[in-house]
Protein backbone atom coordinates (compact mmCIF):
# COMPACT_ATOMS: atom_id res chain seq x y z
CA UNK A 1 0.00 0.00 0.00
CA UNK A 2 1.48 3.34 -1.10
CA UNK A 3 2.02 6.14 1.37
CA UNK A 4 -0.70 8.84 1.20
CA UNK A 5 0.25 12.44 0.32
CA UNK A 6 1.32 14.59 3.23
CA UNK A 7 -1.47 17.05 2.42
CA UNK A 8 -4.68 16.78 0.42
CA UNK A 9 -7.27 19.47 -0.19
CA UNK A 10 -10.38 18.03 -1.85
CA UNK A 11 -13.28 19.93 -3.44
CA UNK A 12 -12.59 23.18 -1.62
CA UNK A 13 -15.22 25.87 -2.14
CA UNK A 14 -15.16 29.38 -0.71
CA UNK A 15 -17.56 32.25 -1.39
CA UNK A 16 -17.56 35.90 -0.48
CA UNK A 17 -20.41 38.36 -1.12
CA UNK A 18 -20.74 38.56 -4.89
CA UNK A 19 -17.68 36.38 -5.54
CA UNK A 20 -16.98 32.66 -5.82
CA UNK A 21 -13.33 32.67 -4.76
CA UNK A 22 -12.78 28.89 -4.94
CA UNK A 23 -14.86 26.39 -6.86
CA UNK A 24 -14.14 22.69 -6.19
CA UNK A 25 -10.37 23.17 -5.93
CA UNK A 26 -8.12 20.18 -5.25
CA UNK A 27 -4.45 20.18 -4.22
CA UNK A 28 -1.98 17.53 -3.06
CA UNK A 29 1.53 17.88 -1.63
CA UNK A 30 3.88 14.98 -0.92
CA UNK A 31 6.55 14.84 1.75
CA UNK A 32 9.76 16.60 0.68
CA UNK A 33 8.13 18.09 -2.44
CA UNK A 34 8.31 21.64 -3.79
CA UNK A 35 4.91 22.44 -5.30
CA UNK A 36 4.58 25.83 -7.00
CA UNK A 37 1.11 27.36 -6.99
CA UNK A 38 0.63 29.71 -9.93
CA UNK A 39 -2.20 31.81 -11.30
CA UNK A 40 -3.23 35.32 -12.17
CA UNK A 41 -4.06 37.79 -9.40
CA UNK A 42 -7.56 36.95 -8.21
CA UNK A 43 -7.23 33.30 -9.27
CA UNK A 44 -7.73 32.11 -5.68
CA UNK A 45 -4.17 31.28 -4.56
CA UNK A 46 -4.19 33.45 -1.43
CA UNK A 47 -7.69 32.33 -0.43
CA UNK A 48 -6.69 28.67 -0.75
CA UNK A 49 -3.59 29.22 1.39
CA UNK A 50 -5.57 31.16 4.00
CA UNK A 51 -7.84 28.14 4.33
CA UNK A 52 -4.77 25.99 4.89
CA UNK A 53 -3.49 28.55 7.40
CA UNK A 54 -6.73 28.63 9.37
CA UNK A 55 -7.67 32.22 8.46
CA UNK A 56 -10.70 31.15 6.40
CA UNK A 57 -12.89 28.07 6.61
CA UNK A 58 -14.30 26.52 3.42
CA UNK A 59 -18.04 26.13 2.81
CA UNK A 60 -17.41 22.76 1.15
CA UNK A 61 -14.56 20.29 0.83
CA UNK A 62 -12.19 18.48 3.16
CA UNK A 63 -8.54 18.58 4.23
CA UNK A 64 -6.40 15.54 4.96
CA UNK A 65 -2.96 15.32 6.55
CA UNK A 66 -1.17 11.97 6.28
CA UNK A 67 -4.39 10.58 4.81
CA UNK A 68 -6.50 11.52 7.85
CA UNK A 69 -9.27 14.17 7.76
CA UNK A 70 -8.47 17.29 9.79
CA UNK A 71 -10.27 20.49 10.79
CA UNK A 72 -8.32 23.76 10.62
CA UNK A 73 -10.52 26.27 12.42
CA UNK A 74 -7.82 28.80 13.32
CA UNK A 75 -4.13 29.62 12.98
CA UNK A 76 -3.28 27.57 16.08
CA UNK A 77 -4.78 24.44 14.49
CA UNK A 78 -2.70 25.03 11.36
CA UNK A 79 0.53 25.46 13.32
CA UNK A 80 -0.21 22.32 15.36
CA UNK A 81 -0.40 20.34 12.09
CA UNK A 82 3.07 21.56 11.12
CA UNK A 83 2.02 24.22 8.61
CA UNK A 84 4.16 27.39 8.52
CA UNK A 85 3.48 30.57 6.54
CA UNK A 86 6.23 32.86 5.20
CA UNK A 87 4.38 35.98 4.09
CA UNK A 88 5.47 38.43 1.42
CA UNK A 89 5.25 41.15 4.07
CA UNK A 90 7.33 39.71 6.91
CA UNK A 91 5.67 39.15 10.28
CA UNK A 92 8.59 40.20 12.49
CA UNK A 93 9.37 42.75 15.21
CA UNK A 94 12.45 44.73 14.25
CA UNK A 95 13.01 46.13 17.76
CA UNK A 96 13.54 42.65 19.25
CA UNK A 97 16.58 40.44 18.81
CA UNK A 98 16.65 37.35 16.62
CA UNK A 99 16.00 34.80 19.38
CA UNK A 100 13.08 36.81 20.74
CA UNK A 101 11.50 36.85 17.26
CA UNK A 102 11.96 33.11 16.75
CA UNK A 103 10.21 32.23 20.04
CA UNK A 104 7.78 35.16 20.18
CA UNK A 105 4.65 34.12 22.06
CA UNK A 106 6.17 30.73 23.00
CA UNK A 107 8.91 31.84 25.37
CA UNK A 108 10.04 29.21 27.92
CA UNK A 109 9.59 30.50 31.47
CA UNK A 110 11.67 30.04 34.60
CA UNK A 111 9.85 29.41 37.90
CA UNK A 112 8.83 30.68 40.37
CA UNK A 113 8.52 34.22 38.94
CA UNK A 114 7.60 33.17 35.37
CA UNK A 115 10.55 35.01 33.86
CA UNK A 116 11.58 34.35 30.28
CA UNK A 117 14.44 31.87 30.06
CA UNK A 118 16.61 34.03 27.78
CA UNK A 119 19.53 31.63 27.95
CA UNK A 120 17.41 28.76 26.63
CA UNK A 121 15.82 30.65 23.73
CA UNK A 122 19.24 31.82 22.51
CA UNK A 123 20.66 28.31 22.83
CA UNK A 124 17.68 26.82 20.97
CA UNK A 125 17.87 29.47 18.22
CA UNK A 126 21.48 28.69 17.25
CA UNK A 127 20.80 25.29 15.58
CA UNK A 128 17.73 26.74 13.83
CA UNK A 129 19.82 29.52 12.28
CA UNK A 130 22.42 26.97 11.27
CA UNK A 131 19.70 24.93 9.58
CA UNK A 132 18.75 27.90 7.37
CA UNK A 133 22.38 28.84 6.73
CA UNK A 134 22.35 32.10 8.72
CA UNK A 135 25.55 32.88 10.63
CA UNK A 136 24.70 35.88 12.84
CA UNK A 137 24.60 36.38 16.63
CA UNK A 138 21.23 35.54 18.15
CA UNK A 139 21.40 38.72 20.28
CA UNK A 140 21.47 40.94 17.18
CA UNK A 141 18.46 43.21 16.81
CA UNK A 142 16.36 42.10 13.85
CA UNK A 143 16.07 45.62 12.42
CA UNK A 144 19.84 45.60 11.83
CA UNK A 145 19.54 42.73 9.36
CA UNK A 146 18.81 43.11 5.63
CA UNK A 147 15.43 41.91 4.40
CA UNK A 148 16.86 38.63 3.07
CA UNK A 149 18.25 37.68 6.50
CA UNK A 150 15.03 38.76 8.24
CA UNK A 151 13.27 36.31 5.94
CA UNK A 152 15.67 33.55 7.01
CA UNK A 153 14.78 34.30 10.63
CA UNK A 154 11.09 33.96 9.72
CA UNK A 155 11.82 30.55 8.17
CA UNK A 156 13.79 29.53 11.29
CA UNK A 157 10.77 30.50 13.38
CA UNK A 158 8.55 28.23 11.28
CA UNK A 159 11.04 25.38 11.64
CA UNK A 160 11.06 25.88 15.43
CA UNK A 161 7.39 24.90 15.28
CA UNK A 162 8.38 21.62 13.62
CA UNK A 163 6.85 22.79 10.36
CA UNK A 164 6.39 19.99 7.83
CA UNK A 165 4.84 22.26 5.21
CA UNK A 166 6.15 25.75 4.49
CA UNK A 167 3.98 28.11 2.43
CA UNK A 168 6.13 30.80 0.81
CA UNK A 169 4.16 33.70 -0.67
CA UNK A 170 6.23 35.81 -3.12
CA UNK A 171 9.35 35.25 -0.97
CA UNK A 172 11.78 36.91 -3.40
CA UNK A 173 9.81 40.08 -4.21
CA UNK A 174 12.17 42.28 -2.15
CA UNK A 175 15.39 40.29 -2.68
CA UNK A 176 18.37 40.91 -4.92
CA UNK A 177 19.46 38.30 -7.48
CA UNK A 178 22.18 37.00 -5.13
CA UNK A 179 19.77 36.79 -2.19
CA UNK A 180 17.23 35.00 -4.39
CA UNK A 181 19.85 32.39 -5.33
CA UNK A 182 20.58 31.79 -1.64
CA UNK A 183 16.88 31.36 -0.85
CA UNK A 184 16.44 28.84 -3.66
CA UNK A 185 19.46 26.93 -2.34
CA UNK A 186 17.83 26.91 1.12
CA UNK A 187 14.60 25.57 -0.38
CA UNK A 188 16.54 22.74 -2.01
CA UNK A 189 18.19 21.98 1.35
CA UNK A 190 14.88 21.94 3.24
CA UNK A 191 13.44 19.65 0.59
CA UNK A 192 16.24 17.16 1.25
CA UNK A 193 15.39 17.34 4.97
CA UNK A 194 11.85 16.21 4.15
CA UNK A 195 10.15 19.62 4.47
CA UNK A 196 7.45 20.26 1.86
CA UNK A 197 7.23 23.69 0.24
CA UNK A 198 4.24 25.37 -1.37
CA UNK A 199 5.89 28.12 -3.42
CA UNK A 200 3.83 31.05 -4.73
CA UNK A 201 5.57 33.36 -7.18
CA UNK A 202 4.92 35.29 -10.36
CA UNK A 203 8.61 35.01 -11.27
CA UNK A 204 8.34 32.01 -13.52
CA UNK A 205 12.09 31.56 -13.86
CA UNK A 206 12.25 30.78 -10.13
CA UNK A 207 9.29 28.43 -10.43
CA UNK A 208 11.12 26.54 -13.16
CA UNK A 209 14.31 26.33 -11.06
CA UNK A 210 12.89 25.05 -7.78
CA UNK A 211 9.67 23.12 -8.49
CA UNK A 212 8.97 19.41 -8.54
CA UNK A 213 5.42 20.15 -9.76
CA UNK A 214 3.27 23.15 -10.65
CA UNK A 215 -0.45 23.50 -9.97
CA UNK A 216 -2.25 26.35 -11.74
CA UNK A 217 -5.46 28.07 -10.65
CA UNK A 218 -7.61 30.19 -12.96
CA UNK A 219 -10.77 32.02 -11.89
CA UNK A 220 -11.01 30.01 -8.66
CA UNK A 221 -10.71 26.62 -10.33
CA UNK A 222 -7.96 24.11 -11.09
CA UNK A 223 -6.56 24.93 -14.53
CA UNK A 224 -4.21 21.94 -14.61
CA UNK A 225 -0.91 20.67 -13.27
CA UNK A 226 2.57 20.25 -14.71
CA UNK A 227 5.16 17.61 -13.89
CA UNK A 228 8.84 18.45 -13.57
CA UNK A 229 9.43 17.49 -17.22
CA UNK A 230 6.51 19.66 -18.42
CA UNK A 231 7.45 22.85 -16.58
CA UNK A 232 8.39 25.77 -18.83
CA UNK A 233 7.60 29.47 -19.02
CA UNK A 234 5.21 29.01 -21.94
CA UNK A 235 3.39 26.01 -20.45
CA UNK A 236 2.76 27.82 -17.15
CA UNK A 237 1.57 30.99 -18.89
CA UNK A 238 -0.74 29.02 -21.16
CA UNK A 239 -2.51 27.45 -18.19
CA UNK A 240 -2.53 30.66 -16.15
CA UNK A 241 -4.12 33.01 -18.64
CA UNK A 242 -5.64 30.71 -21.24
CA UNK A 243 -4.22 32.91 -23.96
CA UNK A 244 -0.90 33.73 -25.60
CA UNK A 245 1.15 36.54 -24.04
CA UNK A 246 3.15 38.23 -26.77
CA UNK A 247 6.50 39.96 -26.42
CA UNK A 248 5.89 42.98 -24.22
CA UNK A 249 8.13 45.53 -25.96
CA UNK A 250 6.32 47.64 -28.50
CA UNK A 251 8.32 50.34 -30.29
CA UNK A 252 7.00 53.80 -29.53
CA UNK A 253 4.57 55.08 -32.12
CA UNK A 254 4.27 58.42 -30.40
CA UNK A 255 5.58 61.78 -31.52
CA UNK A 256 8.50 62.10 -29.14
CA UNK A 257 9.28 65.52 -27.67
CA UNK A 258 12.83 65.22 -26.37
CA UNK A 259 13.66 66.88 -23.06
CA UNK A 260 10.03 67.68 -22.19
CA UNK A 261 10.73 66.72 -18.55
CA UNK A 262 13.97 68.08 -17.12
CA UNK A 263 15.21 67.22 -13.65
CA UNK A 264 18.32 69.00 -12.45
CA UNK A 265 20.43 68.75 -9.29
CA UNK A 266 18.09 66.35 -7.53
CA UNK A 267 19.30 65.25 -4.10
CA UNK A 268 17.78 62.80 -1.65
CA UNK A 269 18.21 62.58 2.10
CA UNK A 270 19.75 59.14 1.63
CA UNK A 271 22.49 60.38 -0.74
CA UNK A 272 22.74 64.10 0.13
CA UNK A 273 26.15 64.52 -1.52
CA UNK A 274 25.05 63.11 -4.89
CA UNK A 275 23.28 65.28 -7.45
CA UNK A 276 21.19 63.64 -10.16
CA UNK A 277 20.09 65.24 -13.43
CA UNK A 278 18.21 63.69 -16.35
CA UNK A 279 15.83 64.42 -19.20
CA UNK A 280 12.81 62.42 -20.33
CA UNK A 281 10.78 62.81 -23.49
CA UNK A 282 7.05 63.03 -24.03
CA UNK A 283 6.02 59.77 -25.61
CA UNK A 284 8.78 57.58 -24.15
CA UNK A 285 9.15 55.11 -21.32
CA UNK A 286 12.38 55.86 -19.45
CA UNK A 287 13.37 52.91 -17.28
CA UNK A 288 15.44 53.27 -14.12
CA UNK A 289 17.57 50.24 -13.29
CA UNK A 290 20.10 49.50 -10.57
CA UNK A 291 20.69 47.25 -7.60
CA UNK A 292 18.45 47.46 -4.53
CA UNK A 293 19.50 50.53 -2.53
CA UNK A 294 20.93 52.42 -5.51
CA UNK A 295 18.73 55.43 -4.77
CA UNK A 296 16.16 55.25 -7.57
CA UNK A 297 13.04 55.54 -5.41
CA UNK A 298 14.64 58.28 -3.34
CA UNK A 299 15.28 60.50 -6.37
CA UNK A 300 11.71 60.36 -7.68
CA UNK A 301 10.38 61.05 -4.19
CA UNK A 302 12.66 64.10 -4.01
CA UNK A 303 11.33 65.41 -7.34
CA UNK A 304 7.73 64.84 -6.14
CA UNK A 305 8.18 66.72 -2.86
CA UNK A 306 8.02 63.57 -0.75
CA UNK A 307 11.52 63.84 0.74
CA UNK A 308 11.53 66.46 3.49
CA UNK A 309 15.29 66.94 3.21
CA UNK A 310 15.56 66.36 -0.54
CA UNK A 311 15.31 68.81 -3.40
CA UNK A 312 15.15 68.98 -7.20
CA UNK A 313 14.78 71.53 -9.99
CA UNK A 314 11.96 70.30 -12.24
CA UNK A 315 10.59 71.73 -15.47
CA UNK A 316 7.92 70.60 -17.92
CA UNK A 317 8.27 72.01 -21.43
CA UNK A 318 9.56 75.52 -20.89
CA UNK A 319 7.93 75.95 -17.49
CA UNK A 320 10.00 75.75 -14.30
CA UNK A 321 8.01 74.21 -11.46
CA UNK A 322 8.08 74.87 -7.75
CA UNK A 323 7.57 71.56 -5.93
CA UNK A 324 7.89 71.67 -2.16
CA UNK A 325 5.29 69.05 -1.26
CA UNK A 326 3.34 66.22 -2.87
CA UNK A 327 0.35 68.47 -3.57
CA UNK A 328 2.54 70.70 -5.72
CA UNK A 329 3.59 67.78 -7.91
CA UNK A 330 0.00 66.58 -8.23
CA UNK A 331 -1.10 70.07 -9.19
CA UNK A 332 1.38 70.03 -12.08
CA UNK A 333 0.23 66.61 -13.30
CA UNK A 334 3.20 64.65 -11.91
CA UNK A 335 1.91 61.48 -10.28
CA UNK A 336 3.74 58.70 -8.43
CA UNK A 337 2.60 55.08 -8.16
CA UNK A 338 4.71 54.07 -5.12
CA UNK A 339 6.57 50.83 -4.53
CA UNK A 340 4.61 50.02 -1.37
CA UNK A 341 1.07 50.27 -2.70
CA UNK A 342 -0.68 49.13 0.49
CA UNK A 343 0.99 51.65 2.81
CA UNK A 344 1.63 54.57 0.46
CA UNK A 345 -0.79 54.22 -2.45
CA UNK A 346 -4.10 53.09 -0.99
CA UNK A 347 -6.48 53.47 1.91
CA UNK A 348 -7.35 49.79 2.18
CA UNK A 349 -10.32 50.33 4.50
CA UNK A 350 -12.00 52.43 1.82
CA UNK A 351 -13.79 51.29 -1.32
CA UNK A 352 -12.50 51.16 -4.88
CA UNK A 353 -14.63 54.21 -5.69
CA UNK A 354 -13.28 56.23 -2.77
CA UNK A 355 -9.65 55.37 -3.57
CA UNK A 356 -9.95 56.27 -7.25
CA UNK A 357 -11.49 59.69 -6.54
CA UNK A 358 -9.57 60.55 -3.36
CA UNK A 359 -6.79 62.73 -4.90
CA UNK A 360 -9.27 64.92 -6.79
CA UNK A 361 -12.30 65.31 -4.50
CA UNK A 362 -13.14 68.94 -5.48
CA UNK A 363 -13.94 67.68 -9.00
CA UNK A 364 -16.69 65.48 -7.57
CA UNK A 365 -18.14 68.11 -5.22
CA UNK A 366 -21.01 70.51 -5.60
CA UNK A 367 -21.81 73.13 -2.97
CA UNK A 368 -19.17 71.54 -0.77
CA UNK A 369 -20.73 68.07 -0.88
CA UNK A 370 -19.26 65.03 -2.61
CA UNK A 371 -21.59 63.71 -5.30
CA UNK A 372 -21.38 59.92 -5.10
CA UNK A 373 -22.94 59.43 -8.54
CA UNK A 374 -20.10 61.42 -10.13
CA UNK A 375 -17.53 59.35 -8.23
CA UNK A 376 -19.22 56.09 -9.22
CA UNK A 377 -19.26 57.02 -12.91
CA UNK A 378 -15.51 57.72 -13.01
CA UNK A 379 -14.68 54.71 -10.82
CA UNK A 380 -16.65 52.39 -13.11
CA UNK A 381 -14.87 53.84 -16.14
CA UNK A 382 -11.47 53.04 -14.59
CA UNK A 383 -12.61 49.58 -13.46
CA UNK A 384 -13.64 48.80 -17.04
CA UNK A 385 -10.56 50.38 -18.66
CA UNK A 386 -8.11 48.57 -16.38
CA UNK A 387 -10.09 45.33 -16.13
CA UNK A 388 -10.12 45.49 -12.33
CA UNK A 389 -11.54 42.25 -10.95
CA UNK A 390 -14.03 43.47 -8.36
CA UNK A 391 -17.75 42.78 -7.81
CA UNK A 392 -18.45 46.53 -7.89
CA UNK A 393 -17.01 49.94 -7.10
CA UNK A 394 -18.06 49.72 -3.44
CA UNK A 395 -15.84 46.71 -2.69
CA UNK A 396 -13.21 47.47 -0.04
CA UNK A 397 -9.75 47.65 -1.59
CA UNK A 398 -8.31 45.36 1.08
CA UNK A 399 -10.47 42.54 -0.34
CA UNK A 400 -8.85 42.76 -3.80
CA UNK A 401 -5.82 40.79 -4.95
CA UNK A 402 -2.45 42.53 -5.15
CA UNK A 403 -2.62 43.00 -8.90
CA UNK A 404 -6.07 44.54 -8.74
CA UNK A 405 -4.99 46.83 -5.91
CA UNK A 406 -2.18 48.03 -8.15
CA UNK A 407 -4.66 48.76 -10.92
CA UNK A 408 -6.70 50.88 -8.50
CA UNK A 409 -3.59 52.90 -7.61
CA UNK A 410 -2.92 53.50 -11.32
CA UNK A 411 -6.59 54.18 -11.99
CA UNK A 412 -6.83 57.07 -9.54
CA UNK A 413 -4.06 58.90 -11.42
CA UNK A 414 -5.36 58.02 -14.88
CA UNK A 415 -8.65 59.68 -13.97
CA UNK A 416 -6.70 62.94 -13.56
CA UNK A 417 -4.84 62.86 -16.89
CA UNK A 418 -1.13 62.58 -15.99
CA UNK A 419 1.56 64.61 -17.73
CA UNK A 420 4.26 62.58 -15.97
CA UNK A 421 3.49 59.16 -14.49
CA UNK A 422 6.17 57.57 -12.30
CA UNK A 423 5.74 53.87 -11.60
CA UNK A 424 7.96 52.40 -8.87
CA UNK A 425 8.10 48.59 -9.20
CA UNK A 426 4.76 48.64 -11.06
CA UNK A 427 4.38 44.86 -11.40
CA UNK A 428 5.90 43.54 -8.17
CA UNK A 429 3.80 40.60 -7.03
CA UNK A 430 1.63 40.76 -10.16
CA UNK A 431 0.91 37.88 -12.51
CA UNK A 432 2.08 37.69 -16.10
CA UNK A 433 -1.33 38.48 -17.57
CA UNK A 434 -1.81 41.62 -15.46
CA UNK A 435 1.78 42.64 -16.25
CA UNK A 436 1.03 42.61 -19.97
CA UNK A 437 -2.04 44.79 -19.36
CA UNK A 438 -0.02 47.33 -17.34
CA UNK A 439 2.73 47.41 -19.98
CA UNK A 440 0.13 48.05 -22.67
CA UNK A 441 -1.37 50.83 -20.58
CA UNK A 442 2.04 52.46 -20.09
CA UNK A 443 2.62 52.40 -23.83
CA UNK A 444 -0.80 53.90 -24.54
CA UNK A 445 -0.18 56.71 -22.05
CA UNK A 446 3.18 57.44 -23.68
CA UNK A 447 1.56 57.42 -27.12
CA UNK A 448 -0.93 60.03 -25.86
CA UNK A 449 1.91 62.35 -24.85
CA UNK A 450 2.69 61.45 -21.24
CA UNK A 451 6.18 61.01 -19.84
CA UNK A 452 6.54 57.57 -18.24
CA UNK A 453 9.29 56.90 -15.69
CA UNK A 454 9.50 53.25 -14.60
CA UNK A 455 11.65 52.01 -11.74
CA UNK A 456 12.09 48.24 -11.75
CA UNK A 457 14.38 45.63 -10.21
CA UNK A 458 13.15 43.06 -12.74
CA UNK A 459 15.83 42.93 -15.43
CA UNK A 460 13.52 41.35 -17.99
CA UNK A 461 10.96 44.08 -17.41
CA UNK A 462 13.51 46.87 -17.76
CA UNK A 463 14.89 45.48 -21.01
CA UNK A 464 11.54 44.63 -22.61
CA UNK A 465 9.53 47.72 -21.71
CA UNK A 466 11.88 50.73 -21.75
CA UNK A 467 12.72 52.96 -24.69
CA UNK A 468 15.83 54.10 -22.80
CA UNK A 469 17.34 52.96 -19.51
CA UNK A 470 19.01 55.16 -16.88
CA UNK A 471 21.14 53.07 -14.52
CA UNK A 472 21.94 54.17 -10.96
CA UNK A 473 24.70 53.18 -8.55
CA UNK A 474 25.09 54.55 -5.02
CA UNK A 475 22.89 57.57 -5.55
CA UNK A 476 24.09 58.67 -8.99
CA UNK A 477 23.25 57.89 -12.61
CA UNK A 478 26.21 56.00 -14.07
CA UNK A 479 24.88 56.06 -17.63
CA UNK A 480 21.86 56.12 -19.93
CA UNK A 481 21.42 53.40 -22.56
CA UNK A 482 19.55 53.89 -25.83
CA UNK A 483 17.20 51.11 -26.93
CA UNK A 484 19.76 49.42 -29.16
CA UNK A 485 22.31 49.22 -26.33
CA UNK A 486 19.91 47.88 -23.70
CA UNK A 487 21.13 44.43 -22.70
CA UNK A 488 21.73 42.67 -19.40
CA UNK A 489 25.52 42.97 -19.57
CA UNK A 490 25.49 46.75 -20.09
CA UNK A 491 22.89 47.33 -17.38
CA UNK A 492 24.74 45.21 -14.83
CA UNK A 493 28.08 46.87 -15.59
CA UNK A 494 26.58 50.29 -14.94
CA UNK A 495 24.68 49.00 -11.89
CA UNK A 496 27.95 48.09 -10.16
CA UNK A 497 29.55 51.41 -11.10
CA UNK A 498 31.62 50.32 -14.07
CA UNK A 499 31.70 52.35 -17.29
CA UNK A 500 30.13 51.14 -20.54
CA UNK A 501 31.24 52.58 -23.87
CA UNK A 502 27.68 52.63 -25.26
CA UNK A 503 26.28 54.56 -22.27
CA UNK A 504 25.58 58.26 -22.48
CA UNK A 505 25.80 60.76 -19.68
CA UNK A 506 22.56 61.66 -17.94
Amino acid sequence: MSKPPLLEMRGICKRFPGVVALDNVCLTVSEGEVLSLCGENGAGKSTLMKILGGVYQPEEGELLVDGKPVKIENVTDSMALGIGFIHQELNVLENLDIAANVFLGREPLVSPFKLIDRKKIHADTIPLLKRVGLDVPTHKRLGELPIAQQQMVEIAKALSLNARILIMDEPTSSLTLTETDKLLELIAGLRKQGVSIIYISHRLGEVDRCSDRVEVLRDGKNAGGLTRAEISHDSIVSKMVGREIKSVYTPSGATVTAGFLKVRNARSSRFPKQQVSFDAARGEILGFAGLVGAGRSEIVKAMCGLDEHGCAEVSLGNESLVIRKAGDAIGHGIFLVPENRREEGLVTAMSVRENITLPDLPTYASAGLIRKNRETKVANEQIAALRVKTPHAETLVRNLSGGNQQKVVIGKWLAMGPKVLILDEPTRGIDVGAKAEIYKLMRELAANGAVILMISSDMEEVLHVSDRVAVMHEGRITGVLDRGDCNEKNVMQLAVGRPVAAAKSA
